[in-house]
């Protein structure tokens, strides 16, 4: 019998609205740019703690968290069919990347899917570093790696961090591997690094980012109506518009792109 992740049940609770989300939004700095205009006209605080999309759900049903900003998408269905989610609500997309030296000793450039990439990185045993936390990104890379029939967990080739997605790629970066990474982070931390986007833009490689409120009802002392006015706040044409200009400036492309369609 298959134990669930998330237990639903309560904590004790503060004014203040907690927000657990991915480290890729922490990363890139788009919640710098989106919580200080949302606390200035609303009057709350909000507490953002950064962790992978599965910690990030599991501190929901455990009710350390009023609303939550993730990118796992089976994780969050069987969250909400669990219900400890309230509602969940499309916010933007990006996409993943596979990032790696220049040299390529894998071959994986002008590849056309994401899981022939990961075939011939095992094919050649070429280095691959993994976040290993049961992120959203660390999931999306599991799937690859099963729709290219590889179990590489065991592999010498294949290493685990445990850690986010900055800090992964710093690590791949330093040890001259392959990874998966989400293109916002990696065009942050682009001149900070050596390693290169070699295959991405694929249909398989998608991302996308819900909103979700934890419900109020199985746990009672969730901030029901903060974290309400927050996801209202992130759907605005104010916040919408903060989000398909973020990274426009200083990358010259967007971050993320709004899932919300503006309004007329």
């Amino acid at each position: 019998m298959a134990v669930s992740i998330f237990s639903c049940g309560g904590s004790e609770r503060r004014n203040d609205i907690i927000l657990a989300t991915t480290t890729s939004v922490q990363d890139t700095g788009l919640l710098d740019a989106l919580v200080p205009t949302f606390e200035h006209t609303s009057g709350y605080r909000v507490k953002a703690i950064a962790v992978g999309s599965g910690q990030a759900l599991f501190m929901g049903g455990r009710g350390e968290a009023d609303i939550l900003l993730v990118h796992s998408p089976e994780d969050e269905e069987r969250f909400m069919k669990q219900g400890c989610g309230l509602e969940r609500r499309p916010l933007m997309q990006s996409d993943f990347v596979i990032i790696g030296p220049p040299e390529d000793a894998a071959r994986i450039r002008g590849l056309q899917s994401a899981a022939a990439a990961f075939s011939a990185i095992a094919r050649t045993k070429s280095l691959f570093i993994s976040r290993g936390d049961n992120s959203g990104t660390h999931n999306k890379e599991k799937r690859i790696w099963q729709e290219a029939n590889i179990e590489p967990e065991h592999a010498r080739w294949y290493q685990q961090t445990g850690m986010g997605m900055g800090q992964t790629i710093a690590i791949a970066d330093e040890k001259r591997g392959y990874t998966l990474a989400d293109r916002g982070t990696y065009l942050t931390l682009k001149k900070q690094i050596s390693l290169v986007i070699l295959l991405g833009g694929c249909r398989e490689l998608k991302n996308q980012y819900h909103v979700i409120l934890v419900h109020p009802q199985t746990l009672s002392l969730v901030n029901a109506k903060g974290a309400r006015a927050f996801a209202d706040f992130l759907e605005s044409p104010s916040a919408q518009h903060i989000i398909r200009r973020y990274g426009v400036e200083q990358f010259g492309q967007p971050l993320f792109r709004p899932m919300i369609r503006p309004m007329r």
